[in-house]
Order: C-alpha cells, then structure tokens, then sequence
C-alpha cells in the first residue's frame, strides 16, 4: 500500500504561482509513476502532468506546457507541481496519483490517490 498526503494550494489571483506537493509513504515507490490530476465543478477528471520515478522523465498536458513543472525529490519521496501563470480555468481539485502506469494520461491505473486539495484562481 501507498499512502500519498498532498499540501499547498489555495485561493491566488490569475498570473499567480502555487506549489502543490504530494508526500508519499508505505510501500517503495521506486517504480512508479506518480501523477496529477484535476477535477473542476460539473467536468471530468483531467490528466495534468506525471513524472516517471526512475529517470525522471516528465509528461504534460497541452494546457499544462510551459506554465506547470513536476518534480521530485527522492530523499522525501515526494513529488512537486510548480504551477505558474495560472488562469481562472486552472480552478479545480488536484490530486496526485501513484502506480506502476502504461497510459500516464489514464486515470483509471492509477491505484493510490491523495485526498485532493482546491486551487482556485481568481480574475
């Protein structure tokens, strides 16, 4: 079992920065992938990044490019989402994800979750 507990977020003004962090713990996650993920009001949970433990290689969706950096430090098993220049649109619930993944986009391989965290991004 893998037990992921998630912090930062909150309430930050469009053009803003937040960093979301996910703390993991249990069972090693050497192999895993770990993920974000969002979910605003009335829509579908949607892949937004994810980083491959071993190496290091990271994934993003289109509207997480250039403005949203994973990142992982391994001596605290914890994974990092630098959210900057952030938009109205960028509200939702994030969570982080872990698991050994195929598809990082997929959400349904995910195994373990965090208990979620609010960003919202005012106008």
């Amino acid at each position: 079992q893998v037990q992921l507990v998630q912090s930062g977020g909150g309430l930050v003004q469009a053009g803003g920065s937040l960093r979301l962090s996910c703390a993991a713990s249990g069972r090693s996650i050497s192999s895993y992938t770990m993920g974000w993920f969002r979910q605003a009001p009335g829509k579908e949970r949607e892949f937004v990044s994810a980083i491959v433990w071993i190496g290091g290689t990271t994934y993003y969706a289109d509207s997480a490019k250039g403005r949203f950096t994973i990142s992982r430090d391994n001596a605290k098993n914890t994974v990092y989402l630098q959210m900057n220049s952030l938009k109205p649109e960028d509200t939702a619930v994030y969570y982080c994800a872990a698991g050994r993944i195929v598809t990082v986009a997929r959400s349904s391989e995910y195994p373990y979750w965090g208990q979620g965290t609010q960003v919202t991004v005012s106008s």
